[in-house]
């Protein structure tokens, strides 16, 4: 009789990779589009933020120790402008629920946040679809190997 530790889950290894293009399809996705167009919007101060990771429940995010956005703390509410074009944004009303202090591979020290979204507030419903998407695309999503032939469905 096998031992039940040697049987290998295909469906959590599914999920592990699914997760992992995910996190990856993510950091693509904020440094190239969303990252730069991401702020805090404080009493009138908007500052910049680094995007790291979202859920249905909320994000995280970073912002360099000693920024401007380095001084918040836990349970702390924040109005976050998602850009999705240059000059239009959608808002979207966090609190804090963790912060950590990091070190990014760049050296430099970071202040990391985790906040959980405020769903009551109706821009949340614009942001929904787009978290669904960042989900389906990692689970259906395949890798361009670099091969000429073209497929159509």
């Amino acid at each position: 009789m096998a031992d039940d530790n040697n049987i290998l889950s295909f469906s959590e290894k599914r999920e592990e990779n699914i997760e992992r293009k995910r996190r990856n399809f993510e950091r693509i996705l904020f440094n190239n589009f969303l990252g730069a167009y991401s702020v805090i919007d404080q009493a009138g101060v908007v500052f910049p933020i680094e995007m790291l990771d979202i859920s249905q429940d909320g994000m995280s995010f970073r912002v360099p120790r000693g920024a401007i956005g380095s001084s918040f703390k836990k349970e702390d509410e924040l109005t976050l402008r998602m850009y999705f074009t240059k000059n239009t944004f959608i808002p979207v009303v966090t609190n804090i629920k963790w912060m950590k202090d990091t070190k990014g591979d760049d050296g430099e020290f970071y202040l990391e946040y985790g906040v959980k979204f405020d769903k009551s507030v109706p821009t949340f419903e614009a942001l929904r679809p787009f978290i669904d998407f960042l989900y389906k695309f990692a689970e259906l999503s395949t890798e361009d190997k670099g091969k000429s032939k073209v497929y159509y469905l």
